[in-house]
């Protein structure tokens, strides 16, 4: 029985409702007046249900498409401005005792190199990433509880928060690791993480098990509830995601957005963040083998749809995808993209031998974060390294308040053209600084709150003097 308050997976992702639901979609994927009247819903701002998006999704009419995207990319203007979050993954240890049949990480991968960084490492590491500018980072490790323990994430994190290099320093460290327990999830929160992160992979259970046919991840119960044993260790920012891929994208659309209803049903909280990377090219596996790939097109329409369905949250892509993919769906609603990503352990410091590959996948964006900075610019992005929300407090329902009622821009939008500026003075090439300094100017001329205008004057003002970290 389908139940978006309950506590038990298979109630919260029902099957059945999700089955029902794709069979209603078909049914009305020509019915206008439907279509229409969803639409019109979807303009209050207020999101959609997984039924009233899934029938969006299968309705073909090329007018009515278009009209989706359009939506889509005036709601990402209306919560998230030309803002574009930056964050680099930092792969601790690619150990992994799980049988994940489409990840290279999987235990019995023999060929692969196995990893895991010692603290010196880490240090060599996050010193690198400081050196580009980036100020966030998303920690990913295999699940070995040998390898790393809680403990070891723990002490990872420690390091990364103690290193200052220069005028460089990681304000944040979100966590991308396996299901764990409420009293581990509680230590998470203690050590200062920012979103706890963790992929479903896919909802429909019986391709889970097929998928995952040992190991800790091979419980599908246990998995698809980790979000709520992290919200019960305190931590209240958490992001879902899936592989898109691995199952039919109509049934994991629909489980994704189930799940972010049954996060607010229970905890009046939906998801901080929502992830849409697709299967990708690694050591030992071949996507071709999977025959549930997905085109660029319809990748596009997935994206604009979440962000019309869930409207409040941030919206994911890392460089998986293409320079170009990457430069449609920035457009239709997402609004955090990694740069100059390395996704094998130790990748930053040095190129791997290929007889050492310890990456995770292939990367199709391989451009620098400067590079990736100077691009978003010319669009007319503002690039942002802030992480005020987290250090402020304002995280959980106090971001959601904010977010929802639209006034969150008034803290963001000055935070992201200060450390913009930060960043075009300690790590920007000459031709990306100029660019940068005149968006700053004609971004602040758009400022509408005075008080706040001459707030963000001041602290600009500050960061010239060599002052770093402003933030409110």
């Amino acid at each position: 029985m389908y139940n978006p308050k309950s506590l038990k997976a298979e109630e919260f992702i029902s099957d059945e409702e999700i089955l029902d639901t794709l069979a209603y979609a078909d049914a009305n994927k020509d019915n206008m007046e439907l279509i229409n009247s969803i639409l019109e819903k979807a303009r209050e701002r207020k999101g959609l249900s997984h039924r009233e998006a899934s029938v969006l999704l299968a309705c073909e009419d090329e007018e009515k498409v278009q009209e989706m995207y359009a939506l889509a990319e005036q709601i990402k203007k209306d919560f998230y401005g030309n803002r574009i979050v930056m964050f680099a993954p930092l792969y601790l240890s690619n150990y992994c005792i799980n049988g994940c049949v489409y990840c290279p990480y999987h235990i019995k991968n023999k060929h692969i190199a196995r990893k895991k960084l010692t603290q010196e490492e880490i240090v060599k590491e996050v010193t690198a990433l400081q050196d580009m500018g980036h100020k966030r980072l998303a920690l990913e490790a295999g699940e070995d509880p040998k390898n790393n323990p809680i403990e070891y994430i723990l002490e990872c994190i420690k390091t990364i928060y103690s290193i200052k290099h220069k005028n460089g320093a990681i304000r944040r460290v979100n966590v991308n690791i396996a299901a764990t327990t409420v009293e581990e999830y509680r230590m998470l929160k203690e050590a200062g993480i920012g979103t706890y992160i963790l992929f479903q992979e896919t909802y429909n259970k019986k391709s889970y098990e097929e998928l995952h046919p040992y190991g800790p991840k091979s419980n599908y119960a246990y998995h698809t509830e980790a979000m709520d044993r992290a919200m019960e260790g305190g931590i209240d920012d958490v992001g879902l995601g899936v592989l898109f891929g691995l199952e039919l994208y109509r049934y994991e659309f629909a489980g994704l957005l189930m799940h972010a209803e049954h996060l607010e049903a229970v905890h009046g909280v939906g998801p901080h963040t929502i992830s849409v990377p697709r299967l990708k090219r690694a050591d030992d596996i071949d996507p071709d083998t999977f025959d549930n790939g997905i085109d660029d097109e319809t990748f596009a329409k997935i994206c604009a749809l979440i962000r019309i369905s869930v409207p409040y949250t941030g919206m994911i892509i890392s460089t998986r995808e293409s320079q170009a993919v990457r430069e449609k769906v920035i457009k239709l609603g997402v609004s955090q993209i990694s740069g100059a990503s390395r996704t094998s352990v130790g990748g930053y410091c040095e190129e791997e031998p290929e007889e050492e590959n310890s990456e995770q996948f292939d990367v199709s964006d391989k451009r620098t974060l400067d590079e990736v900075v100077k691009w978003l610019m010319e669009m007319g992005y503002i690039p942002s390294f802030c992480t005020a929300c987290y250090r402020e407090g304002r995280t959980g329902d106090r971001f959601m308040s904010l977010c929802k009622s639209g006034q969150i821009q008034n803290c963001c939008h000055p935070n992201a053209l200060m450390t913009l500026k930060e960043y075009l003075m300690d790590y920007a090439s000459e031709d990306t600084k100029a660019i940068g300094e005149a968006l700053i100017e004609a971004e602040l001329n758009n400022i509408p709150k005075e008080k706040v205008r001459e707030i963000c004057k001041e602290n600009l003002a500050k960061i010239e003097e060599g002052i770093r970290d402003f933030r409110f």
